[in-house]
């Protein structure tokens, strides 16, 4: 810390609890009267404590306190005559040299040999690799595939064939196209495609590590944001479900944006901007890839894909964004459902503990890419993500758990704001007690993120501290139709898939009471166009992102990535 710079108050005070911490330590507490009885002998000053070790006292070797032993380097004797009785007045040095001179032997017996090499490999972060012979069969199909082709070469409309020669699922013809060069010279010849492929089959031998072999930048091992952008403009352009948007290319990068924020918040559990192929691997996203081939209708993958869940999710962040700059600040966010959330955690929000880059920090906004991660985690507090996003911002200071501190002071607020409201609040005590049943922390005092996840009503316990109209109707309801409504099995659709399909229709409901009935209006008319025609000209006036490429590689909203988790403001 710089000379002169006084903690802060907050910093301070976790300071003092850490130090009485290690203060009242039983190890400590003997440590320190250890080195007292030691100052006290006779013959030996308390400098002699802070001197250089002896050459004779080995790092490894340990008192019976469990410290290191000390002792002055006038009095360090050859091994060998230390277990003379004659050695010395004091009989903790005969002990310490016993001790040293045991160490030393054992270490001087020989070691078994190593049977590591018997052990069979157990570790394949590439997928477990398969025969060459599969690897022979897999590249003569796609010679054969290639042969049917004009001179021997494929365009992006020929690669859905290519696709499946490789075993590959259909979607995964547009990262097999660029990772082949097709999309600088418009086509692949099939020596090219052939030595690419066989590279990856050599190095990758699963679909986690093929994938992502396919979309990320050379000299990587993971895939950022736009390593997604021509993958998903292949999918914009040739599903069946998405068929409406070919003549509303102004909506593609908005769908394209959303889409790939979902896969980082769904996938990237690590919170570094940087999906990894274990991440790949321990998600569900290749299988949702897979169903884009089976499932016409984009709106039943919900997961990632779906045009609906799109649709809501932009339609409330530009209802919001009422200068339609395309970036939010506090007061925009604070209108979100009626000021339900607290300022309090708008505030935390905004100062940085769950976004990232210097647009925050500097501009006091965020962009629609924090939005939908926002939004996902209000409808929904269930997730793992939402629930480290909710948890990092009520840890204000940054130690992994949640003090009593911490919830009072986010419960202030919402004790002020039942007042307003003629609504009698319920004491902080009781509340707190109720919320230490409700969660039942490991450790007496605090609540940490383990704890919340391992509790089934993590929403309930937010709600209570920052959202004042879900907590208000939780408070309706009894804990335990909560709990059974959390236990439930089956095919449940989750909070935000409720969330989406309930918002949807009230937004197709009032763009039907807004469009007169005419003779001659089409009845067979989607809502989603019906939106999307009066959404295209105000939304066309700003372009949200630019298109540089005709593969519709889009600028994404700045997006720092970092070797670290995300640190918790």
């Amino acid at each position: 810390m710089p000379p002169g710079k006084v903690l802060q108050p907050v910093l301070k005070m976790k300071v003092d609890e850490l130090f009485l911490r290690w203060l009242s330590e039983s190890s400590t507490q003997a440590l320190l009267r250890d080195c007292l009885q030691r100052i006290k002998v006779p013959g030996r000053s308390p400098g002699a404590l802070l001197a250089p070790a002896a050459p004779a006292c080995k790092p490894g070797v340990l008192d019976g306190l469990g410290v290191p032993s000390l002792a002055p380097a006038s009095t360090a004797l050859p091994l060998g005559a230390a277990s003379s009785p004659r050695s010395g007045p004091h009989a903790r040095g005969t002990r310490r040299s016993t001790g040293t001179r045991a160490v030393q032997a054992k270490k001087e017996q020989p070691l078994p040999p190593a049977a590591s090499q018997n052990i069979p490999a157990f570790y394949f972060p590439r997928g477990r690799p398969t025969d060459t012979l599969h690897v022979d069969a897999v590249i003569s199909k796609i010679e054969h595939t290639f042969a049917q082709f004009p001179h021997e070469r494929a365009t992006m409309d020929d690669m859905g064939r290519v696709a499946k020669a490789c075993g590959c699922p259909l979607y995964w013809k547009g990262p097999l196209f660029c990772s082949a060069g097709g999309e600088r010279t418009g086509s692949v010849s099939v020596h090219k495609f052939v030595a690419m492929w066989r590279k990856i089959l050599h190095n990758c031998h699963d679909d986690a590590a093929k994938f992502l072999h396919l979309l990320m930048n050379p000299g990587c091992n993971y895939l950022v944001q736009e390593d997604f952008v021509p993958f998903l403009q292949d999918v914009v352009n040739t599903h069946p479900g998405l068929a409406f948007l070919k003549e509303a290319s102004e909506f593609h990068s908005r769908y394209i944006t959303t889409v790939i924020q979902r896969i980082f918040y769904t996938v990237n559990r690590s919170w570094s901007g940087r999906i990894t192929c274990a991440e790949l691997r321990r998600s569900t996203f290749l299988q949702n890839v897979a169903l884009l081939e089976e499932e016409a209708d984009i709106n039943q993958l919900t997961e990632y894909f779906s045009y609906e869940h799109f649709y809501v999710i932009y339609c409330k962040f530009w209802e919001l964004d009422t200068d339609h700059d395309l970036l939010i600040d506090s007061q925009d966010l604070a209108r979100h459902n009626d000021h339900a959330v607290s300022t309090k955690m708008i505030e935390r929000i905004f100062s940085g503990a769950v976004t990232r880059g210097r647009k925050v920090q500097k501009e006091g906004k965020i962009s629609y890419a924090d939005f939908v991660w926002f939004l996902l985690s209000e409808e929904d507090k269930r997730t793992p993500t939402s629930i480290e996003y909710w948890f990092r911002c009520m840890d204000l200071d940054g130690d992994g758990a949640l003090s009593m501190f911490e919830l009072e002071y986010f419960y202030e607020e919402q004790c002020r704001r039942l007042d307003s409201m003629a609504i009698e609040a319920l004491p902080f005590e009781d509340c707190l007690c109720q919320m230490l049943d409700l969660v039942k922390p490991q450790n007496d005092g605090k609540i940490t993120l383990r704890d919340l996840k391992r509790c089934k009503l993590a929403n309930v316990f937010f709600d209570t501290f920052f959202n004042i109209e879900k907590y208000l109707d939780h408070e309706q309801k009894e804990q335990v139709s909560l709990l059974r409504d959390s236990e439930s099995e089956g095919p449940e659709l989750s909070d935000w898939e409720k969330y989406a399909a309930e918002e949807y229709d009230i937004l197709v409901a009032e763009e039907a009471a807004a469009e007169p009935w005419e003779d001659g209006y089409e009845a067979e008319l989607s809502p989603v166009e019906q939106k999307l025609s009066s959404l295209r000209s105000p939304l066309a006036q700003r372009p949200f992102f630019e298109a540089p490429s005709a593969l519709g590689a889009v600028d994404l909203y700045e997006y720092a990535c970092e070797d670290d988790d995300l640190p918790p403001s």
